[in-house]
């Protein structure tokens, strides 16, 4: 499953996703524009990283159900299964979108403990038609890390815009799993897929 990449972006992620106290969420969402859903995100976030008291088991429970409430997980899946998406029952459909939820907050749990300070300053946004948006961050490493361009797509669900993609340097997370679940998918079907998404989150 790509491991390189997993690392890669989850620290981006962990970083992109600096410091207001961590707010009433749901509440936040709501008519906010696509930049600022992106800010109180990553301050939120950002927010429960620099809590060193905090165990990592804690930092992650409370980073997951931010990142939950901003994100558009159907939605996310769709895209990433793209034309199997519509090969299987609604049951498949709500186990594929756990199953896959579950799986990214494993793999970029990992990466809690790799915060370093990092902080956020959103560069740009645009218009991409047909509904979505794409708000372009700048993620700041101390110490000379080099800065690495994260940019969120969104979408509006419910009158609410949340993320549906995130682009580590121009490399698309959904595009990213799109190619390894086809492959999977070709040589076993969904079935083999939820095998090895179940083993993973085991």
């Amino acid at each position: 499953m790509q491991p390189r990449f997993e690392i890669a972006a989850g620290l981006c992620l962990l970083a992109a996703l600096v410091s207001s106290p961590v707010i009433s969420v749901r509440s936040a969402i709501a008519a906010d524009s696509p930049p600022e859903v992106v800010r109180k995100l990553t301050d939120a976030v950002i927010a429960v990283l620099k809590q060193k008291e905090l165990s990592a088991d804690v930092r992650v429970t409370t980073i997951r159900d931010i990142v939950y409430d901003y994100t558009d997980f159907a939605t996310i899946s769709r895209l990433v299964l793209a034309r199997n998406w519509s090969q299987l029952d609604t049951t498949q459909k709500e186990h594929f979108v756990e199953e896959f939820k579950k799986y990214l907050s494993i793999t970029y749990g990992k990466n809690i403990e790799s915060y370093s300070n990092e902080n956020v300053q959103i560069v740009g946004d645009r218009d991409e038609g047909r509904g979505d948006w794409t708000v372009q961050t700048r993620n700041r490493r101390p110490q000379g890390g080099g800065d690495v361009l994260v940019e969120y797509r969104l979408r509006q669900k419910n009158g609410e815009w949340k993320v549906i993609d995130v682009l580590i340097e121009r490399v698309s997370l959904v595009s990213n799993y799109r190619s390894q679940f086809q492959v999977i998918m070709a040589n076993g079907g969904i079935d083999h897929l939820f095998e090895i998404l179940r083993e993973k989150n085991a």
